[in-house]
């Protein structure tokens, strides 16, 4: 079994066109797993045995756990752009957050603060050396913002759990966003 071409088919399903595998996902985001295997089995011949077995294997190799697989059900844990918003439940977030950025965008960010673009949610990593590999897909030599994820929770900018290393908001405030100068963030609570 091929688990990254498995994953990326599941992440297409559940994230971006749900119903072109005639998925309908909960407010939460949730499928039966049933319904996703006969799916992803109809789509590719090389599946016909595809079992949630499999599903469980691609979720324990997985080292982004962008799935969750419980009761009989799976969903993406974020990184949704389809049209239907998922409900997320609120959560505390840690004191800083990160998000890696290309250059040309720090100027628009610092004026308007972090929008979600074509995603429901904007995307936020627990760390910094975790932002410098997001932000690496976007620029060489990327931008990383640090969240005062604390002030802005205090205020009332909602922050989400999408897993470990992922947090979520619908927006982050400018206010609340500084450019990292060095990666460690050792200098207070606004690097």
């Amino acid at each position: 079994m091929d688990f990254t071409t498995l994953s990326r088919a599941v992440s297409h399903a559940l994230r971006h066109e749900p119903w072109l595998y005639e998925l309908e996902l909960d407010a939460e985001g949730w499928v039966t797993a049933t319904s996703l295997i006969a799916a992803l089995r109809d789509e590719n011949l090389s599946w016909s045995a595809l079992a949630e077995a499999d599903l469980e294997q691609m979720i324990a190799r997985s080292e982004k756990k962008r799935h969750e697989l419980r009761d009989g059900k799976i969903r993406a844990l974020y990184g949704h752009s389809a049209p239907q918003k998922l409900v997320k439940d609120r959560a505390e977030p840690p004191a800083l957050l990160y998000h890696g950025t290309a250059p040309e965008t720090v100027e628009i960010i610092r004026s308007e603060g972090l929008k979600p673009m074509g995603r429901q949610y904007v995307h936020l990593s627990a760390d910094a050396e975790t932002a410098v590999k997001v932000g690496v897909r976007k620029a060489k030599s990327p931008v990383i913002l640090c969240i005062d994820a604390e002030a802005a929770s205090a205020s009332g900018v909602p922050f989400y759990h999408g897993n470990e290393m992922v947090w979520l908001a619908d927006v982050v405030p400018a206010q609340f966003i500084k450019e990292l100068t060095g990666v460690g963030c050792a200098e207070g609570p606004l690097c």
